[in-house]
């Protein structure tokens, strides 16, 4: 019975594949498969940007692209959300920006 779900599982994180991504200037390692949301958490990272009015921090709210909370720019490209944008090697995050949503 349980059988039938093992191909849902994820691996373990030691089966991954490293790579280097960039925040706001900085060299930080991620894994494959990681969304760009999961990497900045785990450098602790809570605020993804503030918001253009009123400078109100925005992070992780949904968790599923549903929000909008998250945007980051990536690789010069504003407004796209981390909690559903996996990272790629050299991908370039930068949270200094940011647009009220």
């Amino acid at each position: 019975m349980f059988s039938s779900h093992e191909s849902l599982r994820i691996p373990p994180l030691t089966s991954r594949l490293p790579l280097t991504v960039q925040v706001d200037g900085e060299p930080v390692q991620a894994f494959a498969g990681e969304t760009v949301a999961t990497v900045l958490l785990a450098i602790g990272r809570r605020t993804f940007r503030h918001t253009e009015n009123t400078h109100a921090p925005r992070g992780i709210f949904c968790g599923m692209g549903v929000c909008f909370d998250c945007l980051v720019t990536v690789d010069g490209l504003p407004d796209v959300r981390a909690c559903v944008t996996p990272v790629q090697a050299g991908m370039v995050i930068d949270t200094r920006g940011g647009s009220d949503a």
